[in-house]
């Protein structure tokens, strides 16, 4: 199974890391054209803005509707989550708007506030050590929206069909237990 990481911005190399060692092949998805050759694609974290802009300067926008299109998998992580989103707080235009979640970017605050924690996650069976670094925040899903974590009272990630969304930075830990169901909903849809 080939499983790219968006490679425009963000942690590539540590996605790569992790989706090998829960046993897919990890590829970096520069241009358009290698879509078809994966099964699944995590986009990571980064700048949100930075990475809309630069996913319309290259074309995977609509690259990346098409793909979602075809019911294949895709995994948002930090900034990754808010272009996976339908609304995005504050802000007019979504960028992939396909997921029916509504987000706030740096919801858990600037860069100093940045901070680790152990989170139950459903579908997991132990506790999942979470990175968050200027995270965004799921303020609502909608219909067809399940949560699969929160802190403090407040939705960290969540899963809709074939889309995967997380708050946090799962690829700055050496535990690759959220790649692995990632490569297991991929798995379902096959």
């Amino acid at each position: 199974m080939k499983v790219g990481v968006l490679a425009l911005q963000g942690a590539v190399a540590e996605h790569i890391r992790l989706l090998e060692a829960a046993g897919a092949e990890g590829v970096v998805i520069k241009k358009i054209e290698q879509l078809s050759d994966i099964d699944g694609i995590v986009i990571p974290g980064g700048e949100s803005t930075t990475i809309g802009k630069l996913m319309r300067r290259y074309g995977f926008i609509d690259a990346l509707r098409d793909f979602s299109g075809q019911g294949k998998p895709l995994f948002g992580t930090c900034a990754g989550l808010i272009v996976l989103a339908k609304e995005i707080e504050g802000q007019e235009e979504a960028h992939l708007g396909l997921m029916d979640i509504k987000v706030a970017r740096n919801a858990f605050g600037r860069q100093r506030e940045s901070f680790e924690t152990d989170l139950a996650i459903k579908g997991i069976d132990e506790h999942v050590r979470a990175v968050f670094i200027r995270a965004p925040l799921i303020e609502e899903v909608r219909d067809g929206v399940e949560v699969l974590a929160v802190y403090n009272d407040e939705i960290v990630a969540a899963r809709q069909g074939h889309l995967l969304a997380a708050s946090f930075h799962p690829e700055l830990t050496d535990d690759h237990r959220m790649h692995a169901y990632f490569i297991d909903m991929i798995h379902q849809t096959k």
